[in-house]
């Protein structure tokens, strides 16, 4: 069935509701601000981003784990994440406030949007925990991908395989002998699942008195792992489309929690694709670590790492320290930069 023509009243009508929407939300941030005026707000204070919810965010004082202050920003500040350490400032009449300054970043997890463009996504975080499953099926390049965000950083990268309940023996050889390749590069390889609770202890411990954040494709459980690392925080759980076998987004916004017994975890949203348009590709080649031995080592200088005579790692492919997959991935990884 077609869609029905609108008449031009219609459209009138409808172009005029969306202004009054657009004014009465102008109007209320306005108001807003006018509150939390100078003289409404108490004094200077350090405190840590939780969530954030587009024009506000959850703060948390630093003598105060646990409890939220929903506030605005002042329009000089960059833009913040979860996990940034900000100085802010209460309200006197309420459970708000205004972030009046952000303090040194240790350091910035960016990816770009679908249209190229740059979105941090946390800050200050020690662990980059990759969560990959049985279901959807981990690819080698997207693992990749997210190896090479984390080393262009300089955050830690750990491979989590979580769901390994849901292995057969075939898929357990098939997984273990993938895996077995970034355990030789020298990544911390975890394996767990929330069904059976395996794996999780080991992996408590890496977290506990770190800064670290889930990632990871959607549908790979990272929900269901806050859910058993933190009971109480009841994170929704969703499934896997019946249409195309990936994971559907249910976390929507970065979100920071507090480990009992020390540490701090962020769930972030599922992110089916990680592109690294943002990346140059001197940094591409520095993001695969085993590569980086051989780096400035071949006859020319503007090597393309392709056919050239006297290449250093092209010599080193032959000679079994680079592996023919990881080459395979760096190549691809590197014709998608011009690919936004």
């Amino acid at each position: 069935m077609s869609k029905r023509k609108l008449t031009r009243r219609q459209k009138w009508r409808i172009e005029k509701v969306q202004q009054e929407r657009i004014a009465r939300a102008s109007k209320k941030d306005t108001l807003a601000e006018q509150d939390l005026q100078d003289e409404n707000l108490g004094a200077d204070q350090q405190g840590l981003v939780t969530a954030h919810y587009g024009a506000t965010l959850d703060i948390e004082a630093t003598d105060q784990p646990g409890v939220a202050y929903r506030c605005h920003l002042r329009s000089n500040l960059p833009a913040l994440v979860t996990g940034d350490k900000v100085v802010w400032r209460p309200s006197k009449k309420d459970d708000r406030g205004v972030v009046v300054a952000l303090e040194d970043r240790q350091s910035l997890l960016t990816r770009p949007d679908n249209q190229g463009r740059i979105k941090p996504v946390a800050a200050n975080i020690d662990y980059i925990v990759l969560v990959i499953a049985p279901v959807p099926m981990p690819l080698t390049n997207l693992i990749d991908r997210y190896l090479v965000a984390a080393e262009t950083v300089g955050i830690e990268p750990v491979l989590l395989l979580n769901k390994t309940d849901l292995l057969d023996e075939e898929g357990q050889e098939l997984v273990d002998g993938m895996l077995a390749i970034y355990e030789e590069l020298g990544y911390t390889v975890l394996r767990a699942s929330t069904k059976t609770e395996d794996g999780l202890n080991p992996l408590q411990t890496l977290l506990n008195e770190h800064v670290s954040v889930f990632v990871g494709q959607s549908g790979v459980g990272k929900s269901s792992l806050v859910n058993v690392l933190l009971p109480g925080i009841d994170t929704k759980v969703g499934p896997l489309s019946e249409t195309t076998g990936k994971g559907m987004h249910t976390t929507t916004a970065a979100k920071l929690f507090h480990f009992p017994a020390g540490g701090m975890l962020i769930d972030s949203p599922g992110i089916r694709e990680f592109g690294l348009w943002h990346i140059e590709p001197e940094e591409v080649l520095e993001g695969f670590r085993e590569f980086r031995p051989f780096l400035g080592y071949c006859r020319f200088r503007d090597c393309k790492h392709e056919q050239e005579p006297g290449c250093a790692l092209l010599r080193a492919l032959d000679e079994g320290y680079i592996l023919e997959e990881r080459m395979f991935s760096y190549r691809q990884i590197l014709n998608s930069l011009d690919q936004p």
